[in-house]
């Protein structure tokens, strides 16, 4: 039995998404990598009830163009419990009032600390919190959308286990 020592990145995992031939394949891929970490990543990237609290748009930031697992390249799966400083969940839905994950941040702050996360994170998995931001992640991986993550998780129609 070939087991993996190499946990990859969510570009790389959405890279291998975007490979896969059909939906069954797609949704092979995104439960073999499951973890809590992704799941909440790919909340917040393809719900449409979370709003990010961001500018839309490319966002003006150093590149940290290291190599995986060398300098000071963080991965994104570390920096996930961070995502609630950068978003909204409107709950109209249930007539709730929507929850802002830190609302003593003001909006400059958030920004400042969004670029400083970026900065750090390797370069391929700054783009992949950019794509999320703006919920344009199928723009760049085909078939990473709602519906195949929903499918994946076993989620309902507002993303909560099923």
């Amino acid at each position: 039995m070939v087991y993996e020592t190499y946990t990859p990145m969510y570009s790389e995992i959405f890279q291998k998404v975007h490979g896969a031939k059909n939906k069954e394949s797609k949704i092979k891929v995104l439960q073999k990598y499951r973890t809590q970490q992704l799941e909440m990543f790919l909340n917040a990237a393809l719900n449409p009830n979370i709003e990010w609290l961001l500018p839309a748009g490319k966002v003006p930031f150093k590149a940290n163009d290291s190599p995986d697992g060398e300098g000071e390249g963080m991965r994104l799966s570390a920096q996930v419990r961070t995502l609630h400083n950068y978003v909204k969940m409107n709950r109209e839905h249930v007539n709730m009032e929507p929850i802002i994950g830190n609302p003593a941040i003001n909006r400059t702050r958030r920004e400042m600390m969004f670029i400083q996360m970026l900065e750090g994170l390797h370069v391929e998995e700054a783009k992949v919190v950019m794509l999320a931001k703006d919920k344009e992640l199928n723009r760049e991986y085909k078939g990473l959308n709602a519906s195949t993550v929903t499918e994946a998780y076993g989620w309902d129609e507002h993303f909560q286990p099923g």
